[in-house]
């Protein structure tokens, strides 16, 4: 079990309707990547309770919006891909697949990095 805190509401409350959203569908594994299960959560304290997973796996939401993507302008997005694409090299790919799945639960993640989508080590 891992807990986990939280100092603005706002980042609280984005994760804990992630995982709300993703225990709704009883998502927990994404292309093969491990997805911590809520346990519980304290919405005075900004605190959730959730597995703990091991590589590959997909995680930390506090920066995803639900139900619509974020408003940033073409050029934004554009230098983000690029950067995506230069921090997971031939993983970029498969990252994508995971973001269009997610998308497709209304789930727009831009917090994307190889901390919170992982795979072992020694794979590429």
């Amino acid at each position: 079990m891992a807990v986990k805190g939280f100092e603005r509401q706002s980042e609280y409350l984005r994760e804990r309707n992630v995982y709300l959203r993703l225990t709704e569908h009883g998502i927990s594994n994404i292309r093969g990547c491990a997805v911590p299960d809520l346990l519980a959560f304290d919405d005075e304290l900004l605190v959730l309770e959730m597995t703990v997973v091991m590589r590959p796996f997909v995680l930390d939401f506090a920066g995803a919006y639900l139900d619509k993507p974020p408003d940033f302008p073409e050029e934004v997005m554009a230098e983000w891909r690029d950067e995506k694409k230069e921090q997971f090299e031939e993983r970029w790919p498969e990252v994508q697949r995971i973001l269009w799945f997610l998308q497709g639960l209304g789930i727009y993640v831009i917090d994307v990095t190889p901390n919170n989508i992982s795979w072992p080590k020694e794979e590429k």
